[in-house]
């Protein structure tokens, strides 16, 4: 079989932000490792179902601003560069992604059998959002107030494509101590595939995640901190960063599927510190126990911290040690089945509506997301514009909770509540809205924006 074409195709394109990913590493030396790479795919090809049947390895989309995917196809693997930088940082991204879990764990794209990945940009208008939906990886082009587009940062890419490995092995169930696993493994994936292109030890890495997507003037390192939960932000627009990195700390919260996002803190320390104790290249050490656990069959879709610091534990032979004394170290004891939860924890935001007779009032509240931030606005519909009354009247948000139970939480989609007058509240995730129900809470949310 001829496999001169994937061979030729991989990491061939490095744009200038992924140079800038790389920080200390001069471009020249960067080409020559790339160039080093593709010489050893060279002498051990990998075969593939893509490659078998002739298909594309992976194909990027553009949604054209629009929600409907995947969108139009516009490069696939072995084309040239378009221009575009969005589709362009996509393609680059995915080239390094595949190859280093093939290079590093022997892994055929992301469900183990050379299935062929389609990837979406330019997804929704002014989309500060990325996620995996079980069938692509979608990004957004930002808000351009907050957020930039979502592609600049490559390990947003390489997070969104181990939520599909998670989905391929273990199946982590997307809420509580399962979902904020499934967050984490997708940051440790992330955090092994900065360092990785930047030739960065464990030691040397700085462990942010989703450096690079906030627009100039906003308080923000990174999205998150790995070695330090809670410390990434702190600005006026998105407040302080409210990740936890301690057992201790955990959130209870409705809100972004039981918190998955800022309960991810305690595992991703957790392999922070694990990482560095071991020493050398987070993605071949501690990077490697932490994969060998996801796909040795043993972690459950519901387990919880402790269950899956256990099969860490089993993973990690000679550094069974250092492993155990991680998890230790936030809280999480790996000689039970269930964690040590003697300390409450915070509690998540009120979500209750005030008391007492008022003005009847549409609320929304957006949570999840890669970004896991929550944002809420509420509206009187005495003072509404038409626009909102109209599709209030039109909602029947009873016949959409009575569905809501057919759609699964999906990784880094968002979660949105409605609450109209002193009724119910209702959660849907993403998917399960209308678009009658996508433009009330736009409408509501842009209010609250701009009070």
């Amino acid at each position: 079989m001829d496999t001169s074409r994937d061979v030729m195709t991989s990491c061939t394109f490095i744009p200038p932000w992924l140079l800038e990913r790389v920080g200390a590493v001069d471009a020249l030396v960067l080409d020559e490792r790339l160039r080093l790479r593709r010489s050893a795919r060279a002498a051990h090809p990998r075969t593939s179902a893509a490659s078998a049947l002739d298909v594309a390895a992976w194909t990027v989309h553009d949604a054209g601003s629009a929600t409907t995917l995947p969108g139009r196809p516009v490069r696939s693997a072995g084309q040239p560069v378009t221009g575009d930088v969005a589709v362009d940082e996509a393609a680059a991204g995915i080239e390094a992604t595949l190859a280093m879990f093939a290079d590093a764990f022997g892994r055929s794209s992301y469900d183990g059998a050379g299935a062929p990945v389609s990837l979406t940009v330019h997804y929704g208008q002014r989309y500060d959002n990325a996620f995996w939906d079980g069938a692509q990886l979608v990004f957004g082009d930002g808000d351009g107030r907050v957020f930039e587009r979502l592609t600049r940062s490559a390990d947003v890419l390489a997070h969104e494509f181990g939520h599909a490995v998670t989905e391929h092995t273990t199946g982590l169930v997307y809420r509580d101590q399962s979902g904020a696993l499934n967050e984490s493994v997708s940051d440790v994936f992330a955090a092994c595939f900065k360092q990785h292109l930047a030739g960065e030890s464990a030691a040397r890495g700085d462990w942010l995640i989703g450096e690079g997507i906030f627009v100039a003037g906003i308080g923000a390192r990174a999205l998150r901190d790995m070695a330090a939960p809670g410390t990434a932000y702190d600005d006026p627009t998105l407040g302080a960063d409210p990740q936890v990195g301690h057992l201790d700390d955990f959130i209870e919260t409705d809100d972004d599927n039981g918190g998955v996002h800022l309960n991810s803190g305690i595992p991703n320390r957790a392999f922070h510190l694990a990482a560095t104790a071991i020493g050398g290249m987070s993605l071949e050490g501690a990077g490697r126990i932490w994969y060998a656990a996801l796909t040795a069959g043993e972690v459950r879709p519901t387990a919880d911290f402790a269950q899956f610091a256990a099969a860490t534990l089993a993973a990690a032979g000679e550094h069974a040690a250092a492993v155990a004394s991680a998890w230790q170290q936030v809280g999480v004891s790996v000689a039970t089945s269930t964690p040590d939860r003697s300390h409450p924890g915070q509690s998540g935001p009120d979500q209750s509506g005030p008391p007492g007779a008022g003005p009847a009032l549409v609320r929304v509240r957006r949570s999840g997301g890669f970004t896991g931030r929550t944002e809420e606005g509420e509206v009187s519909l005495d003072e509404a514009d038409g626009g909102v009354r109209s599709l209030v009247e039109r909602i029947d948000l009873d016949a959409v909770a009575a569905g809501a139970a057919a759609y699964r939480r999906l990784p880094d989609m968002f979660v949105y509540t409605f609450q109209v007058a002193d009724g119910d509240p209702v959660t849907l995730p993403e998917q399960a809205l209308s678009g009658d129900l996508h433009e009330l809470a736009a409408l509501v949310l842009r209010s609250a924006g701009e009070r």
